[in-house]
């Protein structure tokens, strides 16, 4: 079977079409964002999780180098257009999320598209939203018990979300998105 490009026109579609549907939501979380940090910050690692959808679908569908990557970029964009405020933070989480995200995947040789896979680049994802979050929520303010919950949730915020990303990539796979 002879490879698809990664610049092929329906590997581009379909990675522009899942970077439209999660940057939409990319973009509602740019705007969600300073009231969870203003009301509930230690749920701060959910809305930041979101942000995997785009190479979790797109990996699971498409199963080539790069459209993590690519979704991300696009879904960047996206949300930039309805968040402008956010518009470097979202390309700096599309960069660095679609590039973890490849990472594992090379570590793999594009080979291994089993959900455990998956999980590693969202543990990873989520030790790093830990860390962002420790900051922007001023996690050292927050009493103990708070502490604790939000390493829990900005931990596995990004786990919820990659096991949501591959229950949508498995449907569109079912319903004749993947390649051929």
């Amino acid at each position: 079977m002879a490879r698809t490009s990664v610049l092929s026109t329906r590997v581009l579609l379909t990675s522009a079409a899942i970077g439209v549907a999660t940057g939409l939501l990319g973009g509602i979380a740019g705007w969600v964002t300073p009231v969870v940090l203003l009301a509930v910050p230690i749920l701060y690692g959910i809305v930041l999780g979101s942000h995997v959808l785009p190479g979790i679908i797109a990996q699971e569908v498409i199963r080539l180098p790069w459209v993590a990557l690519l979704s991300h970029v696009f879904a960047a964009l996206v949300a930039s257009a309805m968040a402008p405020q956010w518009a470097l933070r979202f390309i700096g989480t599309a960069l660095l999320f679609g590039g973890i995200q490849e990472l594992v995947a090379a570590l793999t040789r594009y080979r291994v598209w089993d959900a455990w896979r998956f999980f590693i680049s969202a543990i990873v994802i989520g030790i790093l939203v830990a860390v962002v979050v420790a900051f922007a929520a001023d996690l050292a303010s927050l009493p103990t018990w708070a502490q604790v919950i939000y390493l829990v949730v900005s931990l596995l915020g990004p786990v919820a979300w990659t096991a949501l990303g591959l229950g949508i990539g498995v449907a569109l796979r079912r319903a004749g998105v993947a390649r051929r």
